[in-house]
């Protein structure tokens, strides 16, 4: 492993997080006479060990972490495209497909990604509270066909220890409860956290799965390599569900690299993710098209098994769909067809 750098504890990597744009030309210099308009939209939160990946202003890693005014010249886009709220019977749960559900635990994120699907909840509009999680933990323990659980958030690994001990046993206690999987970017943007205590915790609710996100090779560093390799030692099975996202990683090279990079710390390529019509990051998002060419060079550069699935979310709830290669490229246009898992057809807007 190469030199990793002697962090401070996650605690205090995250409570010095840069919020305003005063704290961050401390560190770049840049024009910032506007930026604070958008962060008193879109909040910012960097923390010091993410801004250190940042090479220079604009690149991979700037983009994003830092706010850009196309954020709040978005008039297309929805704030909730994918209609989570509709398909929430409880506050901050998600029962979309029948033997599952996504159980929201935290509202606050190791790094506000500027791309985020969720990003109507930046800020103020997130609560997660006892009252909350009580609610959530009594609907899935009253619908018995749900055998599988995601914990998510904001990122479920910003609670403390015991919290999170917690609520996981209160779910393994559910005897319908089969899965449990926990969707976190931290090993990504605040590896500190991810201790050996920590995973001795989540080893005692096995089967526990844990998806994280890397969006850019140079977000594999020493230390998420060492977070990574601490979950995978404990015997949890670690994948990734990449974003495609403009000017970050649409190009065959970056992915490439990106997926075999992933392969050397012991993390699954799961999705590349194409970016969501969400209000505030149309300038993320790519064509259908791009991706499917992205994913055909893929199969040329990488072995087959760390090949992820291409997926689009439906609007309107429709769930999460394949994108293959005998896609047809002839009728990608302004708005496609597609048949989700329940046999019901939506229209998707390609940019």
């Amino acid at each position: 492993m190469k030199y990793e750098k002697n962090w401070p504890d996650w605690h205090e990597l995250f409570n010095t997080s840069i919020t305003s744009a005063e704290e961050l030309s401390e560190h770049y210099l840049f024009d910032h006479k506007d930026m604070q308009n958008i962060i008193d939209k879109f909040p910012m939160r960097i923390n010091l060990y993410y801004l250190s990946l940042i090479k220079t202003y604009g690149d991979p890693i700037w983009k994003q972490a830092v706010p850009d005014s196309m954020e709040i010249k978005d008039y297309l886009n929805a704030e909730d495209p994918l209609c989570e709220e509709i398909q929430s019977p409880v506050k901050n749960l998600i029962h979309r497909y029948p033997d599952r559900v996504l159980f929201s635990v935290s509202s606050q994120c190791a790094m506000l990604c500027r791309f985020c699907m969720r990003k109507r909840k930046m800020g103020t509009n997130f609560i997660v509270d006892d009252h909350t999680i009580k609610e959530g933990l009594y609907y899935i323990r009253s619908n018995k066909c749900v055998r599988d659980v995601i914990i998510s958030g904001g990122d479920p690994f910003l609670l403390e220890n015991d919290v999170l001990n917690e609520i996981m046993n209160k779910l393994r206690l559910i005897p319908h409860v089969e899965i449990i999987r926990i969707h976190t970017r931290v090993p990504c943007t605040l590896p500190q956290r991810i201790t050996k205590h920590l995973a001795s915790i989540l080893k005692k609710y096995h089967p526990v799965f844990i998806n994280t996100h890397f969006n850019h090779y140079d977000e594999i560093t020493p230390e998420a390599e060492k977070a990574c390799g601490t979950l995978v030692d404990a015997g949890i099975p670690v994948g990734c569900q990449t974003v495609l996202l403009k000017g970050v990683n649409d190009s065959p090279f970056v992915m490439s690299r990106l997926m075999q990079n992933l392969q050397k710390i012991r993390v699954t390529p799961y999705y590349i993710h194409h970016a969501d019509a969400v209000k505030g990051t149309a300038h993320f998002r790519t064509s259908i098209y791009k991706g499917i060419e992205i994913l055909k060079e893929l199969y040329r550069y990488v072995p087959d098994c760390i090949v992820p699935h291409y997926m689009i979310d439906l609007p309107g709830g429709g769930g999460k769909i394949p994108i293959g290669l005998e896609y047809n490229k002839n009728i990608i246009k302004k708005n496609l067809t597609i048949k989700n898992f329940q046999g019901n057809f939506f229209q998707y807007p390609d940019q």
